[in-house]
């Protein structure tokens, strides 16, 4: 159950990550609204994971799924570079969650 959530809050933190561009700065009540409640979900979730997961582990999962899965969203819906060495080191990074979640013990 802790993976599960803990995926949930890796998830949503891809959410709050794509918002708070959408925000402009704070500066659109909607997607500023959406972050905030996101970003609550995601940590809830982490904080929930944790009682159960080592924080090591866990923490570098949840931000390796905010961060792939932005980099991918972000290439995808909003344009951003897929450069090759890019599209590398998003890869490196999903082997480092591989490794972690098989590694872990748990």
């Amino acid at each position: 159950m802790a993976w599960l959530l803990l995926l949930v809050a890796g998830l949503l933190e891809i959410v709050w990550a794509l918002l708070l561009k959408q925000s402009d700065g704070f500066s659109k009540l909607w997607p500023s609204v959406g972050f905030l409640v996101a970003a609550a979900g995601s940590i809830v979730g982490l904080a929930l994971a944790l009682k159960d997961l080592p924080v090591g582990t866990a923490y570098a999962v949840w931000t390796g799924i905010g961060a792939v899965g932005t980099g991918v969203f972000g290439m995808l819906l909003l344009d951003e570079s897929t450069a090759p060495g890019r599209l590398l080191s998003i890869g490196l990074v999903v082997f480092g969650l591989a490794g972690l979640r098989i590694f872990s013990g748990e």
